[in-house]
C-alpha cells in the first residue's frame, strides 16, 4: 500500500481549512438568499392582500345627500369591520335555502358565503316606511364570482316564500343585469299583502360585491335600487 508524503500531507491538511472556509461561506451566502426571499414567500401567501378593509368599504356607500328628503341613517344599521379582516365563511349553494333572509337587509346572507370584510347601513323613511339598504363585501380570489352565481340558483330555488310578519306569499323573480360592474343579478320580491314590492340588486366590482335594497318609489324600489348600485360601483371602480 502506497502512502503519501509529508509533503502531500501538509498540503492536504493546508488545503482543508480553507475548503471549510470556502463551504461555510457559500453556505452562508445560501442562508441569506433564502432568508431574504422569505418576507416575499410571506407576503405573496397572505390571503388578504390587496383586499378592501371595512374601513376604505365604507368610504364607498353613499353618502347621505344621495337619498331623498325625508330619509334618515338608521344608526343600528351602520356598521363595518374596521380596518381588520374577518375569517370567511363558506357553505356549498343549497338546494333549499333560507327564502326568508331575500326578506331582509343583509340579504346576500342567503348565499351562504361571508367575506372578509364590510361596510352597510341603512336609510329609513319614518313617514312611509320605505326602506333603502347597502352593503359592499369584499370576499378572496374568485369567491365574489361565486356570490352571483350562487345568487341566481337562490332566485331560482326561492320562487315563492311567506313572509314572516304578513304570513303572505311572497313572489321572486330574478334576472341577470348590464351596465353594474363587472357582473350583476337583480332580484325582485312582490307580495299583495304589501303596499310597494322590494328590489335587491347584487353587483361585482372585482372581488366586492355591492348589494343593495329598495322599497322606495311605485316600482317596486327598482328605480332607487339601480341608481344607488350605479353609485356604489363607480366609486368603488375608481378606488379598485
Amino acid at each position: 500500500m502506497r502512502t503519501p508524503s509529508r509533503a502531500v500531507k501538509a498540503l492536504v491538511l493546508t488545503a482543508l481549512p480553507l475548503a471549510l472556509a470556502l463551504t461555510a461561506c457559500a453556505s452562508g451566502s445560501s442562508d441569506s438568499s433564502a432568508d431574504a426571499a422569505k418576507p416575499k414567500q410571506m407576503a405573496s401567501k397572505d390571503p388578504n392582500a390587496g383586499l378592501m378593509t371595512g374601513t376604505q368599504l365604507k368610504k364607498a356607500l353613499a353618502p347621505a345627500s344621495f337619498f331623498a328628503t325625508g330619509f334618515a341613517v338608521d344608526p343600528s344599521g351602520a356598521r363595518d369591520s374596521g380596518s381588520t379582516y374577518v375569517e370567511p365563511s363558506s357553505a356549498p349553494a343549497s338546494s333549499k335555502p333560507d327564502c326568508t333572509k331575500l326578506n331582509g337587509t343583509s340579504w346576500i346572507a342567503v348565499t351562504g358565503l361571508s367575506g372578509v370584510s364590510f361596510a352597510q347601513n341603512d336609510y329609513v323613511d319614518k313617514n312611509t316606511s320605505e326602506d333603502i339598504a347597502q352593503e359592499v363585501d369584499t370576499f378572496r380570489g374568485t369567491t365574489a364570482a361565486t356570490v352571483l352565481k350562487d345568487l341566481e340558483q337562490v332566485a331560482s330555488a326561492c320562487a315563492a316564500f311567506t313572509d314572516d310578519q304578513t304570513h303572505s306569499k311572497v313572489k321572486v323573480t330574478g334576472q341577470t343585469a348590464s351596465g353594474l360592474g363587472d357582473a350583476a343579478y337583480t332580484v325582485m320580491l312582490t307580495d299583495s299583502a304589501w303596499t310597494n314590492g322590494t328590489t335587491l340588486i347584487a353587483a361585482r366590482v372585482g372581488t366586492n360585491v355591492v348589494t343593495v335594497m329598495s322599497t322606495d318609489g311605485h316600482d317596486n324600489g327598482a328605480a332607487t335600487a339601480k341608481k344607488l348600485t350605479q353609485q356604489i360601483v363607480e366609486v368603488l371602480q375608481k378606488t379598485a
